[in-house]
């Protein structure tokens, strides 16, 4: 996907006299010899490797994980510009199959890898480590001009409008029945029901489905998925003004690109159980109390990192005290607290 906003864009500059190859839906590369050394944004307390290193690293996955990847590479090409670096976001789903056919080094993630996505890496005999490397709030949102008049939607409301039940809804009062079913106090306005989110080769979409709609359809033997009658993109900003496009519209999208859209959209608060509203922010993401906090991780394939030296140095940049925090600062995600940073690295260094 395409990096756009001003937190993005930050992120493309961390490393501020770096030379791109290109940047796009594909992602972008930064190319050997392309870093100049006076690249002063990486964390002081924080240097690559001395010696110098060479090779490739393909990183792909995730497009919500893209921007803190893309800026520890920048960072790490400050010092290390014979190192060529790829980094695109075509989704979590998609990064996995790529991942477990060993054509990727590192897999960008913004859930968990699924059971069948790690049979297929054990089957293709690729072994890896999980590292969670921040923490994202999944934000759910109208247009900036909302008429609705409504500030906080439940759970049941959001399955009663999303679900799979919803199929055919074109107005936010056709979900009332089923959400007052489910317990929701909530009065659903009559106006034009406009959806935007992601589809199903992304992350922020299965985490959706994982957190919202599986524990409700479960218990009504319903498919655990999303209506399918709605505007999808892998890209959040194609979301983000489909959702700026109506005054009654709902969709979906991480925190950071949510936050950066404020001109645009704005956030409801979200309750897991009705009556129990929090808003989105970098403190209730943080301490989990936010309803739809998610880790985001990337996983390294071990084979890979035991046969090149340049991938191996790499990981331990973008783990070492200040490299996250810094990429954090410009793309507008948490940092994780010292005790799972801590966990991080145990989990690279015992490899």
């Amino acid at each position: 996907m395409t990096i756009s906003g001003s937190k993005r864009l930050a992120a493309l500059a961390f490393a501020s006299a770096i030379a791109f190859g290109a940047c796009g839906n594909s992602g972008a590369t930064t190319s050997p010899g392309g870093a100049a050394s006076n690249a002063a944004s990486a964390p002081a307390s924080v240097t690559p490797s001395a010696e110098a290193l060479t090779g490739d690293i393909t990183v792909s996955g995730s497009s919500t994980v893209q921007p803190i990847s893309q800026s520890v590479a920048e960072a790490f090409n400050a010092t290390q510009p014979d190192v060529a670096i790829t980094v695109d976001g075509p989704g979590t789903g998609d990064g996995f199959k790529l991942f477990c056919k060993g054509e990727t080094d590192i897999s960008d993630a913004s859930r968990k890898i699924k059971d069948e996505e790690a049979k297929t890496c054990a089957d293709a005999g690729i072994e890896y480590v999980e590292i969670q490397v921040a923490i994202d709030g999944m934000s759910i949102l109208t247009s900036v001009n909302d008429t609705t008049g409504i500030t906080c939607l439940s759970f049941a409301d959001l399955y009663a409008l999303v679900g799979p039940e919803s199929e055919g809804f074109k107005n936010w009062k056709d979900g009332q029945a089923l959400a007052t079913e489910l317990g929701s106090t909530t009065t659903l306005p009559d106006a034009p029901l406009t959806i935007s989110g992601p589809g199903e080769e992304s992350g922020t979409y299965d985490y959706f489905v994982e957190a919202v709609v599986t524990p409700i359809a479960t218990k009504r033997s319903k498919d655990s998925a999303t209506r399918k009658d709605y505007q999808s993109s892998p890209n959040d900003n194609v979301i983000i003004e489909g959702v700026a496009g109506a005054d009654t519209s709902l969709g979906w999208v991480g925190y950071a690109y949510a936050e950066e859209n404020l001109d645009k959209v704005k956030l409801f608060e979200v309750a897991k159980e009705p009556g129990k509203c929090v808003a989105a922010t970098e403190e209730t993401i943080a301490d989990n109390s936010y309803p739809l906090s998610r880790p985001l991780l990337i996983y390294v394939n071990k084979a890979k990192a035991a046969a090149n030296p340049a991938l191996v140095a790499f990981v331990d940049y973008y783990l070492a005290e200040g490299t996250i925090a810094a990429a954090n600062s410009t793309v507008g995600y948490v940092d994780l607290a010292p005790d799972v940073l801590a966990a991080s690295k145990s989990a690279w260094e015992s490899r």
